[in-house]
């Protein structure tokens, strides 16, 4: 029975073998015609392109399966061939389409036609020579897909005619001229330990010791000006083994031109921690104490660099590092009172703020307590400081949060302070502050409450805050105005809410405000409002305005009545 069922199965085989052909034909038709259309779509081409690859997939899955490896020249090139020819024709079109252009270049590496791949590359680069990023990528796939530094340095160069003082360009063309290094003194040591003459092979010494890396480095150096870019330069040499003397030429250089670079007294300081210790030192009494010299070494580097270089840049690099330092739970008591002490130094802003966020995280609060208050002392203008320390003391629950209030909005402007996310106990702090304000700063900064509880609590937290303020003078328009809008954006806005807003504002603010009337005439005529109310407001009006301002009403309202409004 077993053969027999074989061979009704192998019969079956042409005419399986005809119906995918059939089937495959009639697809590829159909999209080959998209390609022809007198509209062109950029989509079809793509979907063309997808289709060929699943096929490609296909018959590499097959082959997987079933282990034939073999005419690959009469199956898969064609098919490959086809792709490219239609990836072709669609960056002719769109030319200016950068990853319509990369997703060729994948499907070349993917598949390894690497003359193809080179071919793509540099027609690529003929569209788009104003991308840097297109010029390295170029570069890596030659050097690494297709194995030829040649071609990557030439193309290096070229990349270096249209955008001379790239930083990126330059660094990566300088980690190329290395690893070109690395790979031929990686094959001489093969060939000598093959014991293989290595006569016939040309490798330079002025090449395997990094000669063209070194002259790169100073192209750029001349081309591009500042520590941190000489740094990334020597930050990559330093992942090759055999570039001291590179290191060595790049670190004096750095040393002589950029002394007024804070930038290089950090990283010569930092250097200090990572100097190799005494072999001995194997307990962890010993490796602690050797790690206490180092940071101190590190302190000193940044108390020589100041002596030349007294500027806040160089004191947030060094409390920068101390707070690192700090962080890490050093054992040097010496350098954890340096990170209190320096902030009553001559450092900016940014230093400050960092370093309460440093303390905060380590959990010493009273350290950080204490800088919170005396940082705006130091800064008693600077906006971000004042809401920082606030944010600090309510994060805590300390009892200052209240005073440092009441302080910050003596010295800067209540409509710019950041109200920090609240406690309970913070919540009763802030309104305590607010309720004993100067009239004319706790006015303005009920407005910013208000706008923080809804944003914080949402809507039911707003209301709640608006019952406990609104009985407390004085008011601005805008407090009242924004608990009305608080309210609109409610999916079922209420119109007894809202008539209790407007009829609050009133009371403050009704005898010489002829808008507010008209806004809240205008509420009544909407679709949550009763129009019968709008003569008895304009009657109230009318008896609560004064001077002009009934004037101004007046013409309003008939305005209004009239459609023109």
């Amino acid at each position: 029975m077993a053969d027999i069922v074989q061979q009704r199965l192998e019969d079956r085989i042409p005419a399986l073998e005809q119906l995918e052909r059939v089937v495959s034909v009639h697809t590829s038709t159909a999209l080959e015609y998209k390609l022809h259309r007198t509209v062109q779509s950029k989509d079809d081409f793509i979907t063309y392109i997808q289709y060929e690859i699943n096929v490609l997939e296909l018959i590499k899955k097959r082959r997987a399966r079933i282990g034939y490896h073999f005419k690959r020249e009469e199956i898969e090139y064609p098919i490959i061939h086809r792709i490219n020819h239609v990836f072709r024709r669609a960056t002719t079109k769109w030319k200016e389409d950068v990853q319509l252009w990369l997703s060729q270049v994948a499907f070349n590496k993917k598949w390894g036609t690497k003359t193809q791949l080179s071919k793509v590359l540099s027609s690529m680069l003929a569209i788009h020579p104003d991308k840097p990023a297109l010029w390295i990528m170029a570069a890596k796939c030659e050097m690494e897909d297709r194995n030829s530094s040649e071609s990557a340095r030439h193309l290096f160069l070229r990349a270096l005619r249209f955008h001379p003082e790239n930083k990126k360009v330059y660094q990566e063309y300088f980690r190329m001229e290395l690893m070109h290094a690395e790979k031929l003194r990686k094959q001489q040591q093969e060939l000598e330990e093959a014991k293989i003459d290595v006569g016939e092979y040309n490798f330079s010494p002025e090449i395997l010791s990094g000669k063209l890396a070194e002259v790169v480095y100073r192209d750029a150096a001349q081309k591009i000006k500042g520590a941190e870019f000489i740094l990334s330069l020597l930050q990559i040499a330093a992942i090759f083994d055999f570039t001291k003397e590179l290191q060595d030429t790049i670190l004096q250089e750095l040393q002589s031109q950029y002394v007024d670079d804070c930038m290089m007294w950090d990283f010569m300081a930092k250097r200090e921690l990572d100097a190799a210790g005494a072999p001995e030192l194997q307990s962890a009494k010993g490796r602690a104490s050797d790690t206490d010299r180092r940071e101190e070494r590190c302190c000193v580097v940044y108390e020589e660099a100041l002596k030349s270089l007294n500027t806040e840049a160089m004191w947030t690099c060094y409390v920068t590092f101390c707070l690192e330092r700090y962080k890490r739970k050093t054992n040097v008591s010496e350098l954890k009172e340096k990170v209190i002490n320096f902030f009553w130094g001559v450092v900016g802003v940014f230093t400050w703020l960092n370093g309460l966020k440093v303390l905060l995280s380590s959990g010493d609060t009273v350290s950080a307590t204490q800088i919170a208050i005396t940082a705006t002392q130091c800064f008693s203008q600077s906006v971000e400081m004042w809401s920082f320390s606030l944010q600090t003391l309510v994060q805590l629950e300390s009892t200052e949060a209240g005073h440092l209030f009441q302080e910050a909005l003596k010295h800067v402007n209540p409509k710019v302070v950041v109200v920090p996310q609240l406690t309970l106990s913070g919540t009763q702090h802030l309104t305590k502050g607010l309720l004993s304000l100067v009239p004319a700063v706790s006015s303005a900064m009920k407005e910013k409450y208000l706008e923080w509880s809804y944003k914080t609590g949402g809507y039911k937290r707003a209301r709640k805050t608006f019952t406990s303020l609104h009985e407390h003078r004085p008011f601005t328009k805008a407090f009242f105005m924004k608990m009305i809008e608080i309210e609109k954006e409610q999916e079922t806005p209420k119109i007894s809410n809202l008539r209790d807003y407007y009829e609050r504002a009133l009371r403050e603010f009704g005898s010489s405000d002829e808008d507010l009337w008209m806004d809240y005439i205008k509420e009544e005529l909407g679709r949550h409002g009763n129009p019968e109310n709008c003569g008895k407001l304009h009657w109230r009006a009318v008896k609560t305005l004064e001077g002009e301002s009934v004037e101004h009403f007046t013409t309003q309202y008939t305005l209004l009545q009239t459609g023109h409004v």
